[in-house]
C-alpha cells in the first residue's frame, strides 16, 4: 500500500457520536445528513465529510468502539442542535487511499496498519480518520475514493 506523509491543519467539525461496532457507523452518518443538510453545512466552501475513529478495534470491545460522523466547518459557523463541535488536531499524518466500496474499508485499514508497521512509522496518539473525497450518491461504488489518515509521532 502506498503511503504519503501530510501535514494536516487543525480541523473544526460538527459531529454525531456513534458507540458500537464500526460497521454500524452508517446510522451516525444518516443522522449527520439529517442535521447538517438542512443547515446548509454540506454546501459551505471547504465542507468535507469524514469519519473519526477513536479506538483500535483489535483492543477495544465492539460495543465500546467510539466513532464520529462529521463534516468540516469553518470557525464561527453555527452548528445546529444535535451536532457536537470537535477539533481534530493539526499534525503530521500518514495517508493511504482506498478506491472502491465502503465495505472494503476494514480490509484497507488492516493493510494500512500493516504497511505502517513494516515501514517503520511511529503511530502517534489520536484518532484515525477517513475523509470521503466524493459523493456516494453520485459516484459508482467502485470509484469511491476514501483517504485514510493516522497521526504520526
Amino acid at each position: 500500500m502506498h503511503i504519503e506523509i501530510e501535514q494536516l491543519p487543525a480541523l473544526r467539525v460538527g459531529a454525531v457520536r456513534h458507540v458500537g461496532p464500526y460497521t454500524q457507523v452508517g446510522k451516525a452518518f444518516e443522522r449527520l445528513g439529517a442535521l447538517a443538510g438542512p443547515a446548509g453545512l454540506f454546501q459551505m466552501p471547504d465542507a468535507v465529510m469524514l469519519g473519526i475513529y477513536h479506538d483500535d478495534p483489535q483492543t477495544t470491545p465492539n460495543e465500546q468502539l467510539r466513532a464520529d460522523a462529521a463534516v468540516v466547518v469553518k470557525e464561527g459557523t453555527r452548528l445546529p442542535d444535535g451536532l457536537t463541535e470537535r477539533v481534530i488536531p493539526a499534525g503530521r499524518y500518514a495517508r493511504a487511499t482506498h478506491v472502491g466500496a465502503y465495505d472494503g474499508l476494514p480490509r484497507a485499514w488492516a493493510e494500512f496498519g500493516a504497511s505502517l508497521g513494516s515501514g517503520g512509522y511511529s503511530v502517534g496518539s489520536g484518532p484515525g480518520l477517513e475523509i470521503y473525497r466524493n459523493d456516494m450518491a453520485r459516484t459508482p461504488q467502485d470509484e469511491l475514493r476514501t483517504d485514510l489518515y493516522m497521526p504520526l509521532d
